[in-house]
């Protein structure tokens, strides 16, 4: 196995016992970017001498025995998570490049932990789409199938860590964009519950979480992620739930319909089946729901969005306006339509949302459900459905925890026909997030159909 291939977890016990630099590590994430980089097309703002750099005080920090939680260890972070002095240009040409006067909260504990960020990742226009399709970055593909999108809006995170470009990746999810990409390939992605990891410039539904290859380095990067910070008024200090899960007697309820939606694909509903079946084969009680949200509270989310997105395009200036992705002006043009009343109406079902969650949490201790009803679409649609008035009909399953602020991760639960990873989801109450990541490390480790990552 190549050092780029190697989790966080194993990088720092060799770092520990003095079998491997930091330097040799990022040498070979390094190489890898360089030999798969230009087909799957998944960073930004790529900094291999500042990288080298890091990695030499990382390797020196090892010698002295100050080194930090996660020292060394290459990690990338998504482009609208700011990184001081490279440009936020939330995947849209429509963006001037300014450099950024500041690390956000979670790309500076993870410097402060000694993570060598080599470089940020892809991410669609405004994240305002379940794929790489961008007027600013090259369009990201799917490891695992190059003619495949990786998702969004965490585009190139997903599609890095797939690639092995390193173990630990953040992204940002409003109502899957963690996990949809982590599903489509093969990872597991966090979305925490809202608050544990500072945003910085929070809105309604926001959370920053990570993307990697094992549960373990999800949870070892949450862990540095948390905590309050000023700059984030929803924040609130680290907590303390524990990597661990006991199945006995656990409640998990099944959803295999989002009841909204584009309907499920049988090789789905086969997967996540079958991850249920191992939940109850280990003393877990396993019962069938009804789903949990509605047309109405979809189409309200729906309207909410336009009209907050519609109001951000229409203050750009002429020449910046008409540089934003076709698909998404024609999205929002429809919105001078809707009244006070409807969007005001639209607001309210967000609530509506995360009051069916919760009604959900005071029976079961779990929800288990698909990521998405699809596996992964073509690269090149800005949407499954491929039709601008119709772009939230593949986010059921995830959006209602981003409206409840509960904490869901992915875990691979399958494959299709054609070899592309089908996602489970595993949706717990609130501060549970390790309770969470521990259950699919159990899942990943009784994952009776392993296969190698797509590009080792």
């Amino acid at each position: 196995m190549h050092l780029a291939d190697l989790t966080a977890t194993e990088l720092l016990a060799k770092y520990r016992d003095g079998s491997v630099s930091p330097v040799e590590v990022i040498d070979d994430v390094l190489a890898r970017v360089g030999a798969l980089e230009p087909q799957i097309c998944a960073l930004y703002a790529l900094d291999p001498e500042g990288a080298r750099a890091a990695a030499l005080e990382s390797e020196r920090r090892w010698r002295d025995g100050t080194a930090g939680a996660l020292d060394g260890v290459p990690v990338t972070v998504k482009e609208n998570i700011a990184t001081r002095g490279t440009p936020v240009p939330q995947g849209t040409a429509a963006t001037p490049l300014i450099p950024a006067a500041e690390d956000a909260p979670a790309a500076a504990r993870l410097r402060a932990a000694g993570a060598v960020i080599f470089s940020k990742t892809t991410m669609p226009e405004y994240g305002m789409l379940s794929s790489g399709v961008s007027t600013f970055h090259h369009l990201t593909r799917n490891p695992w199938d190059l003619s495949k999108t990786a998702g969004g809006s965490s585009a190139g995170a997903a599609a890095a860590a797939a690639a092995g470009y390193g173990p630990i990746h953040i992204g940002t999810d409003i109502g899957g964009s963690i996990r949809l990409p982590a599903g489509w390939c093969g990872l597991v992605g966090l979305k925490p519950t809202h608050g544990r990891v500072a945003v910085g410039n929070p809105y309604p539904g926001r959370a920053i979480g990570p993307l990697t290859r094992t549960a373990p380095d999800a949870a070892l990067a949450l862990s540095v992620m948390s905590g309050y910070d000023p700059r984030d008024h929803t924040s609130f200090p680290a907590a303390e739930d524990s990597y661990s899960v006991e199945l006995e007697g656990l409640r998990v309820a099944l959803l295999l319909d989002a009841g909204v939606g584009l309907p499920v694909d049988p090789a789905v509903t086969a997967a996540v089946s079958a991850t249920a079946a191992v939940l109850s084969k280990a003393g877990a009680l396993v019962e069938p729901i009804d789903p949990i949200i509605t047309r109405e509270m979809l189409d309200g989310l729906d309207r909410f969005w336009r009209i907050r997105s519609a109001t951000d395009i229409a203050a750009l200036p002429e020449e910046r306006r008409a540089k934003v992705l076709p698909q998404i002006r024609e999205w929002v043009s429809t919105a001078g339509d809707l009244s006070g009343a409807d969007v005001f109406h639209g607001y309210s079902q967000m609530g509506a949302m995360a009051a069916a969650v919760g009604r959900v949490f005071t029976a079961y201790d779990v929800i288990l459900s698909p990521v998405a009803p699809i596996t992964a679409f073509p690269a090149e649609l800005a949407y499954p459905t491929d039709d601008p008035s119709k772009p939230f009909e593949h986010i059921g399953f995830t959006v209602p925890y981003n409206m409840s602020q509960h904490p869901a991760t992915t875990v691979n639960a399958g494959w299709s026909a054609s070899g592309l990873p089908i996602g489970a989801q595993l949706a717990v109450p609130h501060h549970q997030d390790m309770r969470a990541l521990a259950l699919a490390g159990y899942l990943a480790d009784h994952q009776t159909d392993s296969r190698a990552w797509p590009m080792e």
